[in-house]
């Protein structure tokens, strides 16, 4: 039972100060050091990636097949997914990552006991987080009502934010055991389990869309049987015996330690949550401002954008893994070398994908509308869609560092004052004062 009130990182502040000569001594050539700490990222970054784009792809399926059901539908659909479930997996996904830090710095400490009472710690604290939120999934409706959306799509978005409750509580789940295997290095398993997940979702929404021809519900219904999929992949594999030393069987202690966890998971989530809300609130503006072909051609490049930082959210992971690992092991310079590799990397992403989008912007268009005046809109806002793309290849990166250091407190306060003190007055004087419709999305 001792190990179960071990302090939360007691090592973090010593290991910074630290240095390991086996790990990029002065005789090793740079080059080769930075060639080493690529692979070691890339072997988290790039299935990372690619789980990523699994699930966001798994959104955009359901989305894109309530189109075919009807106008309605989509629009219920699209505001269950962006408003209700954005909200949700923003805050879930921001909790988890606490234990990112906390098993990775485990994990490079061998303390492995301690990673399988850290994950049913977080089990706990996110279940109970799905229960407390359950009244925003049962009262969508009045809340949609409330915001001004129409009786019909509002009465649509509660049944589909009703069938979403089994997806929801997934999430209490999935989250961890990511965060608990890729602190491991074991992300090809986390690939492969989202590749099976993403072929259950495709047969599911064939079937009930093509086949069986049922409704809005179904539909739901199937994103949420996908989600549990993945879930019970991932805890197969981690409790079946794959995990022998970081797995110890479920144990009581996970129900000791629970506040400074807690503390540490709301710190996460403040951190996430005050960035992704910030989108949502600038879209919400966007769409009272701008008109129909504006806010459409937003829609292509926010998607647009969306699916380009699935890319520099694996680093993000990659990135938090390293630098805890670093750190748990006392290996202070590994985890700076590191950072740095992480960020001129996802930069050089970033400047690729600046160029793509700058010389190729109506060949990316084309491939959401054909409507020349939503097309010319995206040329106009190509511009602002490329920078902000090659920005956001920096930030994730830094945040990851400072979930790999235990730093996400810190990190929730700068976030408040850039994006709500700062960013989103703008927003709000560039759109009702300056008149400069879907623009202030991009401040």
């Amino acid at each position: 039972m001792e190990d179960a009130d071990v302090p939360l990182l007691s090592n973090v502040g010593s290991g910074v100060l630290k240095h390991n000569k086996n790990h990029g001594g002065g005789d090793e050539c740079f080059l080769l050091e930075a060639w080493r700490e690529t692979k070691d990222l890339w072997h988290i970054v790039g299935p990372a990636i690619f789980s990523l784009l699994s699930s966001f792809t798994m959104f955009v399926i359901t989305i894109g097949s309530a189109g075919h059901l009807g106008d309605t539908e989509f629009a219920a659909m699209s505001l269950a997914c962006n408003v209700i479930l954005g909200i949700d997996y923003s805050l879930l996904l921001g909790m988890s990552s606490a234990l990112e830090t906390l098993c990775g710095q485990a994990f490079g400490a061998r303390n492995y006991r301690m990673m399988g009472i850290y994950l049913q710690r977080s089990w706990v604290i996110l279940f109970v987080c799905c229960v407390a939120m359950l009244p925003l999934f049962i009262f969508t409706t009045p809340l949609l009502k409330l915001l001004g959306m129409s009786a019909e799509v509002a009465d649509l978005a509660g049944l589909v934010a009703v069938s979403f409750i089994p997806l929801h509580f997934s999430m209490a789940f999935q989250f961890p055991l990511q965060r608990f295997l890729q602190s491991q290095l074991k992300n090809d398993v986390i690939a492969w389990a989202n590749s099976v997940a993403l072929v259950v979702h495709l047969i599911l929404n064939w079937l009930v869309l093509f086949k069986l021809k049922v409704g809005l519900v179904a539909i739901t219904l199937a994103l949420g049987v996908s989600w549990w999929v993945l879930v019970l992949v991932l805890l197969g594999y981690s409790v079946s015996g794959a995990c022998p030393d970081s797995w110890p069987g479920f144990s009581f202690e996970a129900f000791s330690g629970l506040w400074p966890f807690l503390k540490l998971s709301i710190s996460s989530g403040v951190m996430i949550c005050l960035e992704n809300w910030y989108y949502q609130i600038l879209l919400l503006i966007a769409g009272r401002v701008g008109n129909p072909v504006s806010f459409d051609a937003l829609t292509v490049c926010m998607t647009t954008n969306g699916w380009e930082f699935m890319i520099h959210c694996g680093f993000f992971i990659g990135t938090g893994v390293r630098v805890a690992n670093e750190l748990g092991a006392g290996n202070g310079r590994k985890a700076k070398f590191a950072t740095m590799v992480s960020v001129t990397e996802s930069v050089v992403v970033g400047i690729i994908f600046w160029f793509v989008i700058m010389f190729f912007h109506n060949q990316i268009a084309l491939a959401f509308t054909s409507s020349k005046p939503v097309l010319e809109e995206v040329s106009k806002l190509s511009i602002f869609l490329a920078f902000t793309v090659l920005l956001n290849s920096v930030q994730p990166i830094l945040s990851g560092v400072a979930v790999g250091s235990g730093w996400q407190s810190y990190v929730a306060y700068i976030n408040l004052g850039c994006y709500y003190i700062i960013g989103l007055p703008l927003g709000v004087l560039m759109g009702w004062v300056f008149r400069q419709g879907v623009l202030v999305s991009f401040f």
